[in-house]
């Protein structure tokens, strides 16, 4: 099997995680139905970092799912790299 680089894998899930922040938070501002549960968990999750259901939500919400993203897919192919080399 082939390792995965940790480093884009964290910048590609980094950039997914932003912009499904950024895309929940544009829709719950467009009132589109059904998301406003997503909104009200990431109000509790980054409410205490500045996040809000607003413009500047958007951006804030955004670099957080972006730096959560990074974290949490880097650990994931570092993990699996990990894994990969115990045969």
């Amino acid at each position: 099997m082939q390792r995965l680089d940790a480093l884009r894998f964290a910048l590609a899930g980094g950039i997914y995680g932003a912009a499904c922040v950024a895309l929940v938070t544009i829709c719950a501002l467009l009132d589109v139905p059904g998301f406003k549960p997503f909104t009200d968990l990431l109000v509790q999750f980054y409410g205490f970092y500045g996040y809000s259901v607003s413009a500047v939500g958007i951006l804030i919400g955004a670099f957080w799912g972006l730096v959560e993203g990074f974290f949490h897919f880097g650990i994931f192919a570092w993990l699996y790299n990990m894994l990969l080399g115990r045969r």
